[in-house]
């Protein structure tokens, strides 16, 4: 439960997006980044009226 109710806390303070950023500002101040080697992330969804 104690694990649920962390996750259920942190994803709505949004900690992994916000540690993501830190991350990536970090090592974009080193010039570390190669954003060409960059995934792109993406959604999914659903096509209307099944894609017809």
């Amino acid at each position: 439960m104690t694990t649920f109710r962390r996750f259920a806390e942190w994803s709505q303070a949004r900690v992994r997006a916000k540690f993501h950023r830190l991350i990536l500002d970090e090592l974009g101040s080193q010039g570390e980044l190669d954003w060409s080697r960059c995934p792109i992330e993406s959604v999914s969804l659903q096509a209307v009226k099944g894609g017809l």
